[in-house]
Order: structure tokens, then C-alpha cells, then sequence
């Protein structure tokens, strides 16, 4: 079973993975707002947004910025997909995606990460990166959701 979370969105409301009870939900863990692989990464969602609306799933990005840096992140590049702080760290840690050490001795920055969660609260996938340059394995999760929807 997933581990159930609640985080503020970039519009300062709370957001609990629960409150997608009967819907697929894609995780993806983030290093850093405003880097370009981070960029990359949630910009080809923003762009293929229809891949994951068209097996009913809800894309949650979640990294360990502010909520106010996420919301700038957000404006600037258009995502059509809630972005959640973990500025805590809490949900990072639960999920076993938190590097201890990362660049320029930074401590306690998401690792890029990603989970695909069943209607019933399953992960049905998970990649976790311990190079935060690699992209996420899109093929894996539209392949996981092709089955699960």
C-alpha cells in the first residue's frame, strides 16, 4: 500500500494522496525546481498531460522547494498538474526517496523519483534514481497505467 500524505500545493491547500481514493495517482519526486533535468522532466508531462488524463490518472509532482518557489515554478512553465512541498521532508523519506548528501552539500533534497498508485492505494510501479541527471522511465509508467486502467 501507498503511504497516505498530505503536503500544501502551490495554492496553499492541502493535499492528501487519500483524497484520490478510485483514481490512478503518478508521484513524481523532483530535486529542484527551476534545474534544468527537473524542468525537462515536468515539462514533457505538461506537454503529454492527455497520456495520464486519459487513464484517469492525477499526476502530482512533489519536491522539498517551498511552496511559493513550486508556485513560481509552476506560473513560469505552465504545468497543468498540482506541485506539492515537501519542504519537511517527510514524504520523501517515506517513500525512500531522499538523498542524505547531493550536490554541493546540499542535505535532505528529493531524489528523482516516480510511483504509480492503483485505484485501492497500491504502487504498482516505483523507479527511484539515485542519479538525479537520469530522466524517468515514461514508457514503464504509461505501460503501468495501460494495465491498470
Amino acid at each position: 500500500m501507498a503511504p497516505d500524505f498530505t503536503l500544501f500545493d502551490t495554492e496553499k491547500k492541502p493535499v492528501s494522496l487519500h483524497d484520490f481514493k478510485g483514481r490512478n495517482v503518478v508521484l513524481l519526486f523532483f530535486p529542484l525546481a527551476f534545474t534544468s533535468v527537473c524542468t525537462k522532466e515536468l515539462c514533457y508531462v505538461r506537454d503529454n498531460i492527455s497520456l495520464f488524463n486519459n487513464v484517469d490518472a492525477q499526476v502530482l509532482g512533489i519536491s522539498v522547494d517551498s511552496l511559493y518557489t513550486l508556485a513560481k515554478f509552476k506560473e513560469e512553465q505552465g504545468l497543468n498538474f498540482p506541485l506539492l512541498s515537501d519542504f519537511n521532508k517527510e514524504v520523501s523519506k517515506l517513500y525512500n526517496s531522499l538523498y542524505e548528501n547531493w550536490n554541493y552539500n546540499m542535505k535532505g533534497v528529493s531524489k528523482r523519483a516516480s510511483f504509480v498508485i492503483d485505484r485501492q492505494g497500491v504502487i504498482r510501479y516505483s523507479q527511484i534514481l539515485e542519479n538525479a541527471g537520469e530522466f524517468p522511465d515514461f514508457g514503464a509508467i504509461q505501460s503501468t497505467l495501460g494495465t491498470i486502467a
